[in-house]
């Protein structure tokens, strides 16, 4: 039935859904933030109080931490409407399956990538990253973490309603987030010691291009097949 709202209508309206079941349910971002805080937290117990390690491997922790808490709300993403039929409800909302995969991606990146972004400050300058970097840390994590969110709603929606989903969701992620966390913590460790750090945010930007239309596309056809 044609409600008169038209697709961006939609897909906005979808958005502001999952953003009202997360504020409900705020526990999945805070756990994400607490755990990236406190992942990150550890490293200096591993490695020892030494400022020039700490700050030499900064980068990789970051990034590291970033692309594990990012993981851990995924298997809700689709898991628990697919249970409750509310899946079947959405993909009737007149979206094609991509625009809908697209539309959940959005809302994890606000509700866990974004929190993640703004917690990575804090957690660098506790690990002793030099102010130079700092600029540079959020410009790729602000390319970074959607391509996060990309890669794991993709992912989530081509395990959905697979055995042992969740156990094959992170093998699935891992690997193809690894180019993402390569360009990321090369591009801080560049501009800590100033070199030029340029070419790897642009190597980020293009993976990023590069997901955002084929994610979305391969998650729908996860949905589609999650609800035939």
């Amino acid at each position: 039935m044609d409600t008169g709202i038209g697709p961006f209508g939609r897909f906005a309206a979808l958005v502001a859904r999952d953003l009202r079941l997360a504020l409900r349910h705020g526990a999945d971002t805070l756990g994400a933030v607490l755990f990236f805080v406190l992942a990150g937290s550890l490293f200096p117990l591993a490695l020892g109080p030494s400022p020039a390690l700490l700050a030499r491997m900064a980068p990789g922790i970051v990034w590291v931490c970033a692309l594990l808490a990012a993981l851990l709300p995924l298997d809700r993403l689709f898991g628990a409407e697919l249970d409750d039929g509310a899946l079947d409800q959405i993909m009737l909302c007149g979206l094609p399956a991509p625009a809908v995969a697209l539309a959940k991606m959005t809302a994890h990146w606000l509700t866990t990538g974004l929190p993640l972004l703004l917690a990575a400050g804090p957690l660098a300058i506790m690990l002793g990253m030099r102010p130079v970097a700092l600029p540079v840390l959020l410009a790729g994590l602000a390319m970074g973490t959607p391509v996060l969110s990309l890669i794991g709603g993709m992912a989530a929606a081509i395990v959905l309603g697979a055995r042992r989903g969740g156990v094959l969701l992170p093998l699935l992620v891992l690997p193809l987030a690894t180019p993402a966390l390569i360009f990321g913590a090369a591009a801080i460790d560049s501009a800590q010691y100033g070199l030029p750090y340029k070419p790897d945010l642009l190597l980020l930007a293009a993976f990023l291009a590069g997901g955002l239309p084929l994610c979305p596309i391969a998650g729908g056809a996860g949905l589609r097949a999650a609800v035939a």
